[in-house]
């Protein structure tokens, strides 16, 4: 039997008026008649006497909420404390972050768990080339990524930065001592993109293949995760762009990292998998947010 069946059937055997029951509910009155004739014949009696002004329970109706009342105050308890624990903000949540855990990481993850100190924070490096794969293989439960998410299993929350990116290129390069360059002068330059699994928006998020104006850029060869690129954009085999943040921190003497003018902004979000939303999910996301939006760089 379906448990609205049976719920139906209590709250209808106290208040015998099929109008209020449906109230309570939030049914509409034919709903409960038609889960009560549902249940009527899965039982194979009548359990209410129905007149256009009286509802009562027949002799068999009686028999039956009697016989049933312990067992569905148990279930109803059961179903209640389970809903109660799935509202609670604890045990341990896995944050994936991309290559570099920059400020909106660590101070999201400090927030998170000034908030909820009973829920721990586990984290995980995610490889620039399967942002994906350890939240879809239940490794991680909710990761930074960068928007636009084309992925229809998965759910973003809002954007907790914009940023500008930099071009990473050896200090030998011809384009290192400038000051910044645009968007266009990156056909100057073989740009390092992503191995595979890396779905197609998202290599084109790190490496776009076009500028602005639509003219190709050449390619250079490709990389598993930040450190293998910067590998190679320290040996001079190609270019390879980062969000300001993560440029910044990853200084180093024999890489010099050019601002680049009039590439759309870099958007770091968090992701997870719709069918795995719970709790801690939803409440992290909630406070990484609401950090976000009270801090005082948001742009960088």
């Amino acid at each position: 039997m379906e448990f609205r069946e049976l719920e139906c059937f209590v709250v209808l055997s106290e208040e015998l008026h099929f109008a209020r029951t449906a109230e309570r509910l939030y049914l509409s009155p034919g709903r409960v008649s038609q889960l009560m004739r549902s249940l009527e014949t899965r039982v194979g009696g009548r359990l209410f006497h129905r007149t256009s002004r009286h509802v009562s329970l027949t002799p068999l109706g009686e028999r039956f909420l009697a016989d049933l009342r312990p067992s569905y105050e148990g279930l109803a308890n059961a179903i209640s404390r389970a809903k109660a624990a799935a509202r609670e903000v604890t045990g341990v949540i896995r944050l994936g972050f991309l290559a570099t855990p920059t400020d909106v990481v660590t101070d999201s993850v400090r927030a998170f768990e000034r908030r909820y100190p009973g829920c721990e924070t586990e984290l995980v490096e995610i490889p620039l080339s399967d942002p994906f794969g350890k939240l879809r293989a239940g490794q991680v439960d909710i990761t930074f990524t960068l928007l636009p998410v084309e992925e229809s299993d998965l759910a973003t929350g809002e954007a907790l930065n914009r940023v500008s990116y930099r071009l990473g290129v050896s200090k030998r390069h011809p384009l290192a001592a400038r000051a910044s360059i645009s968007a266009e002068e990156l056909t100057e330059v073989s740009l390092i993109g992503l191995d595979d699994p890396a779905p197609r928006t998202w290599r084109e998020l790190v490496a776009p293949s076009l500028t602005p104006s639509g003219r190709p850029i050449p390619r250079g060869g490709t990389v598993a995760t930040c450190q293998e690129g910067l590998t190679q954009v320290a040996l001079n085999r190609g270019g390879m762009l980062f969000c300001t943040p993560t440029a910044l921190h990853h200084r180093r003497p024999d890489i010099s990292f050019v601002p680049v003018v009039g590439l759309p902004p870099s958007i770091l979000a968090l992701a997870w998998v719709k069918a795995a939303e719970t709790a801690a999910i939803r409440a992290f996301n909630e406070v990484a947010v609401a950090h976000a939006r009270g801090g005082a760089a948001l742009v960088a």
